[in-house]
């Protein structure tokens, strides 16, 4: 089957796993047309990259594709199977493999690159779809190009030398941020599977077998090795490495600690934050200045972010909404399905028109310029008028060796009154109980105020998070409330969401 029915303009769905021959699969896609999920873009032609079903997905009925939610999606019109030479189950579908094997032998059909526009479409990305229905955000070629090269290059001082190992799904951005690091001469190594089988030290074991120079993880991550006590600078040499890159979720305070002390001292820890919107970082790393522990270095070159109050005043050692205030080239160019362009609108520009808000809360510090991100400004907690992120709370609750995990959440009456919960998930060997709160709540009070302290704390056995890492609080909001919570198959652990349905203790609020 050749690419050669696919127009310009025209849609493929891509489902590959993170290993090297898929690379070549996005290129082959990338020459030709625009990328992206299935639904809603109706894709004219889709790419599988395994035979073998991988997280729940199997192959449907014709025409579908069945997800582990029971959700069957649209699929495109000719599925084949080159090893057999016959139409399957998908139509206008191929394995990647066998899309691969065309373009190889004396027969391989000549590449021809075309010169497209700067605002050309490339990517077409999904929010998590965790609270509802998935933004869909077409982004551009030259916007996003440009705006990885600036970070990889300027912020990261990634040259030809540098080998890259990022963690990542290919369902998540920063596969894609990886990607284009391919434009500075650098090498990748793609790792499809547990960091943490068959050891937690896994990754490491990379770093020092192939020489890889940066790290790219989650935070969650990194947290996950502290709690093991796992010592990388006692087991590994890690020569090679220079950069460790976090990002999916701020990066706790005391990992800072863990990395420098546990991992490698001089190294630069750098946490980065922006996100599927912009498929690129607002704020991240910066090569030339210091790291201040708990801080995101910098706002990052030509991204004009400040932190605006409700008023819609700059400030500078206040909590506040992260904004963009003059347009950048990463922005996407528009929504799919969005003719009129009124979802691209209130998605970014319904709170301060004309200035972009990316919904997430957090706080310049004015002596080091570095930024604390605070969480999302959906999931702010505002009890008695005191506005804070949940992130304030956790790095307070966290150090406490009794708990593993912590979720921070507001729960209103009918009279719109807002009280804080906040649920602890306990370490191994830890029980819950009447001393346990009585500490938190006395850290609490101490590290932030009185009125920064949670009306109720209760145990929990999970906490949800999605398939990115990311702990999802608005969703645990929403189910507080009552709300059903229909997009289950955003997250990692979808079964931890019934926890929260009907808690004795929420009742009569």
């Amino acid at each position: 089957m050749s690419v050669k029915v696919l127009k310009f303009s025209e849609k493929a769905a891509l489902g590959p796993a993170s290993s090297a021959d898929k690379v070549p699969g996005n290129f082959h896609s990338l020459r030709e047309l625009s990328l992206g999920e299935h639904e809603p873009m109706s894709p004219s032609f889709s790419l599988c990259s395994s035979k073998a079903p991988r997280q729940g997905w199997s192959l449907g009925s014709r025409r579908t594709w069945r997800g582990a939610s029971g959700r069957t999606r649209r699929m495109p019109p000719a599925f084949w199977n080159l090893h057999h030479l016959s139409p399957c189950l998908l139509a206008r579908s191929v394995f990647l493999e066998d899309f691969l094997a065309t373009g190889m032998g004396e027969q391989a059909p000549q590449l021809e690159f075309e010169q497209l526009p700067f605002s050309h479409p490339l990517f077409i990305m999904f929010s998590s779809g965790t609270t509802g229905a998935p933004k869909c955000m077409v982004h551009s070629a030259g916007g996003t190009l440009i705006q990885h090269l600036k970070e990889h290059v300027l912020h990261g001082d990634m040259t030809s030398s540098d080998i890259i190992l990022c963690y990542t799904t290919v369902g998540w951005m920063m596969w894609n941020w990886v990607v284009s690091a391919l434009a500075t001469g650098a090498a990748l190594v793609l790792y499809d599977g547990s960091p943490l089988v068959p050891t937690p030290n896994v990754l490491w074991d990379l770093v020092d077998r192939i020489g890889i120079t940066i790290l790219w993880t989650g935070a969650k991550w990194l947290s996950v090795l502290e709690e093991k006590d796992m010592k990388p600078a006692e087991t590994h040499s890690l020569q090679t490495l220079h950069t460790i890159l976090s990002t999916g979720s701020p990066l706790k305070a005391q990992s800072y600690d863990y990395v420098y002390r546990r991992i490698k001292s001089s190294v630069l820890l750098g946490s980065i934050s922006g996100g599927t919107d912009i498929i690129s970082c607002f704020v991240g790393q910066n090569c030339s200045i210091p790291v201040y522990r708990g801080e995101i270095q910098a706002r990052n070159l030509g991204m004009a972010v400040e932190v605006w109050n409700e008023e819609g005043k700059a400030v500078w050692g206040e909590s506040g909404e992260l904004v963009c205030t003059k347009p950048l080239p990463c922005q996407p160019t528009h929504f799919w399905n969005d003719e009129d362009g009124s979802k691209y609108r209130k998605a970014y520009f319904s709170k301060f028109p004309g200035v972009w808000v990316q919904g997430d809360y957090c706080r310049i510090n004015p002596q080091t310029g570095g930024i604390v991100m605070l969480g999302r400004s959906d999931g702010t907690l505002n009890p008695n008028g005191v506005r804070f992120g949940s992130s304030e709370i956790y790095n307070i609750v966290e150090a406490f060796e009794e708990v593993m995990d912590s979720l921070c959440v507001p729960q209103y009456n009918k009279d719109g009154e807002e009280r804080v919960v906040l649920f602890l998930k306990m370490a191994p060997g830890h029980a819950f109980g009447p001393d346990l709160v009585k500490s938190i709540r006395n850290a609490i009070r101490l590290g932030l105020s009185a009125r920064h302290v949670p009306s109720l704390i209760l145990e929990t056995k999970g906490i949800p998070y999605t398939l990115n890492g990311k702990k999802v609080e608005v969703a645990v909001k929403q189910i507080i409330a009552g709300k059903a919570m229909e997009h289950r198959g955003a997250f990692s652990n979808p079964e931890a969401l019934d926890l929260y349905r009907d808690i004795p203790e929420l009742q009569g609020f």
